[in-house]
């Protein structure tokens, strides 16, 4: 099988995050940043179709020399190649300008099977990986926490809203990962040294046949940036009993909070 995941590179969740002194992007100097919690679901998934069907694993980004650090840490865990898209006309682009450059990238090659993480914990809108799969006019599976490949085809359980479905489509086809997929790998040591020496292609939106006339441009942009107000301190509701504490929290609750 020939898979290739999508990947993003994302402050950590643990990070302090600033915003820049232009108001609508974040500080990254001091930033620690990660593979996409979802696309690490992403590449342990595409790992162990890979065992059992053979084949080549290959990551993708669109990014900056910094996304290759990323790139390297999927390549530790097991995958292939690595691609990186770089360009000065990227930069500030919104997810369907990201979809339409993976798609252009995707378009050329073989696969079977793409596979891509649900969200980015960043900006958490849910676009690259259906917006990918409509450029590319493939079929695409959502939220998948189970999946079986044979006979050209893939199974996948889904999660709805109160259960899951299980749907079936043809190869190649274009599936996001939900968390209960699967558990990803920690690099092991062997697999740090080896990513060191595997290929990883560098491609400017020439090499992909795009320009930044032909991208146009961003349908959407970031007007401002503002971190949420501090939340007030909690209060401490005092009482002899449990039962007085009780009284004293539902006359808070009602009298001043006004929520019952």
């Amino acid at each position: 099988m020939e898979i290739y995941v999508l990947l993003k590179q994302v402050p950590a969740t643990d990070s302090q995050i600033r915003i820049a002194d232009d108001g609508v992007s974040i500080r990254t100097d001091d930033l620690r940043l990660v593979i996409n919690p979802y696309d690490e679901f992403a590449i342990e998934e595409a790992l162990q179709l890979k065992a059992i069907h053979e084949g080549t694993v290959t990551v993708i980004s669109v990014g900056t020399d910094k996304t290759q650090e990323a790139i390297r840490s999927a390549l530790a865990m097991g995958a292939d190649k690595g691609i990186q898209i770089e360009d000065p006309a990227l930069a500030g682009c919104d997810a369907l300008t990201t979809a339409k450059v993976i798609a252009a990238t995707l378009q050329p090659l073989s696969f079977d099977l793409v596979i891509a993480g649900h969200r980015a914990v960043d900006d958490d809108n849910f676009q690259v990986g259906p917006a990918v799969a409509e450029y590319l006019d493939i079929p695409h599976i959502p939220f998948v926490i189970q999946e079986t490949v044979a006979d050209g085809k893939i199974t996948c359980h889904r999660t709805i809203d109160g259960g899951t479905i299980v749907l079936e489509s043809s190869l190649p086809a274009l599936l996001t990962t939900q968390r209960g997929l699967n558990e990803p790998r920690l690099p092991s040591l062997p697999g740090i040294m080896k990513a060191k020496s595997k290929p990883l292609e560098v491609k400017g939106l020439a090499d992909i046949g795009l320009d930044a006339e032909t991208l146009g441009e961003p349908l959407t942009r970031i007007l401002s940036l503002n971190l949420p107000p501090e939340r007030k301190a909690g209060r401490i509701i005092e009482g002899e009993s449990p039962e007085e504490k009780a009284v004293a929290l539902v006359e808070a609750l009602h009298g001043e909070a006004r929520v019952i």
